[in-house]
């Protein structure tokens, strides 16, 4: 099986769980999905977890410290998309062709990856996101420009699209 190396980070959204594969940063979770929660998903799903100074989670680490801090615009990590398959992986590796500062309506995200009427599908896609912040889910919202759904609540969303300078 995979290891999977894991830490906590700090954020302005609360704290932050990152894994990593030898393949790359395999999740990002919320604290208020159970971080005990997503470890043995990740077990089950990926490999065993374990505690671990990591080259890839350091990396994750600071190029997210920069993010937070308004220095960096998008994310240059090695990702593993073991967690997505299918249309749901090709609407997440889309998302970071949203560009920091802006925002698009699930609509026009599914148009951009060709599937114009997969609408709700592209919404689930969005949900299941498993390495939300890095891929940029939270610039995605309902045609009348509300939020919609966020995994990590809709005040993490609120402070991400705030710090981007998304929201008028």
């Amino acid at each position: 099986m995979t290891t999977v190396a894991h830490c906590t980070v700090q954020s302005p959204v609360g704290s932050l769980l990152l894994a990593a594969t030898d393949q790359g940063l395999v999740r990002v979770a919320f604290e208020m999905e159970g971080f005990d929660v997503v470890l043995a998903e990740l077990a089950a799903r990926v490999g065993n977890s374990v505690a671990a100074d990591d080259p890839m989670l350091a990396a994750a680490a600071a190029q997210l410290d920069e993010y937070f801090a308004g220095t960096r615009n998008g994310f240059d990590l090695p990702l593993d998309h073991a967690l997505s398959s299918g249309f749901r992986l090709q609407v997440q590796q889309a998302l970071p062709g949203i560009e920091y500062g802006t925002t698009l309506t699930y609509k026009e995200l599914a148009e951009l990856v060709g599937r114009p009427t997969a609408v709700r599908a592209v919404g689930t896609a969005c949900s299941t996101n498993p390495l939300p912040v890095v891929l940029p889910c939270h610039r995605v919202l309902r045609r009348d420009g509300s939020l919609g759904g966020y995994l990590g609540g809709l005040d993490a969303k609120r402070a991400l699209l705030e710090l981007e300078g998304a929201l008028g």
